[in-house]
């Protein structure tokens, strides 16, 4: 049925303004909220729709992934030169007072003697082996030790006190007629003082020997030194031939037969036991007290 024309007027009415309308999405100020374009929506959804699919091709064509880096990063920063030697002043001294050296102040080398007739002993060998004893003094030095002075260790080494070899020096040459000279420095290490010293007997060098003695402590050097010079002197003693018995093996035999025995102890704080030597004679001093093997 045709339209009438009153009809078809108003249709072609409607479309005329239709095809003028503008949205406001089309204007030239564009909302925050406006939908993006037809064609741009059309393709996101098409993407988002579409499922991922990944071939064998994909696979095999692909690089494989590079490790991530590190998140912690360590700084490297380049070597310092180390700090230029200065002498040593009363001021750094007093600065550093809480931080000692073990050899600072222990290069104690023998004065040398100048302007004075006298022996160089850190290098001369003057009388060695040129005069022997007289008599009387060779008979005093070979004397056979009382076994009333010789003490005995733990393990069972025996000795006799330095206070003895002075006083058998003392009474073969008189005081003042012998002495100890230093032949070098001291020598610290961790935990041994060590020096050479020579037996000078009425003006002439009799006997060298070097000494040590063990340190626990940084405090305790200076009585480390003079141990060790205590035990140097014992050590020239035996070139003049004071208390050799104490290196004679039957001589040790037969002491400890006679006046040493072994006992079992526990110690007061540890409670560990062990057994020691003790001269029969002699009692179980502190931190040991006596105890029965096994109990």
């Amino acid at each position: 049925m045709a339209a009438t024309p009153a009809r078809s007027g108003a249709f072609r009415l409607l479309s005329s303004s239709r095809t003028s309308y503008r949205s406001f999405s089309s204007s030239g100020i564009c909302a925050a909220w406006a939908s993006p374009p037809k064609a741009q929506a059309a393709s996101t959804n098409a993407a988002a729709a579409k499922p991922a699919t990944t071939t064998a091709s994909t696979y095999k064509s692909a690089a494989p992934a590079a490790p991530a880096p590190p998140r912690t990063v360590v700084p490297s920063f380049p070597a310092k030169e180390p700090p230029v030697p200065t002498a040593r002043s009363a001021t750094n001294a007093a600065a550093t007072s809480g931080q000692r050296s073990l050899t600072d102040g222990l290069s104690d080398a023998p004065a040398e003697i100048e302007g004075v007739a006298a022996h160089d002993w850190t290098r001369s060998y003057h009388g060695l082996g040129s005069v022997s004893f007289s008599p009387e003094q060779a008979e005093t030095l070979l004397a056979p030790i009382d076994g009333q002075d010789v003490e005995v260790k733990p393990d069972g080494i025996l000795y006799l006190p330095e206070i003895k070899y002075r006083r058998i020096l003392n009474k073969a040459f008189g005081p003042g007629g012998w002495g100890l000279a230093p032949r070098g420095e001291s020598i610290v290490t961790g935990k041994l003082v060590t020096r050479e010293y020579g037996m000078v007997v009425q003006g002439r060098l009799v006997s060298i020997a070097r000494g040590e003695q063990q340190y626990f402590d940084p405090d305790g050097i200076p009585t480390a030194t003079e141990g060790c010079k205590s035990n140097a002197l014992m050590r020239c003693c035996k070139d003049l031939g004071i208390a050799s018995e104490l290196w004679d093996p039957r001589f040790i035999r037969e002491f400890n037969t006679k006046f040493t025995k072994e006992v079992w102890v526990e110690h007061v704080a540890t409670k560990k036991k062990r057994k020691i030597v003790i001269r029969k004679d002699d009692t179980i001093k502190y931190p040991f007290k006596e105890s029965k093997m096994g109990a």
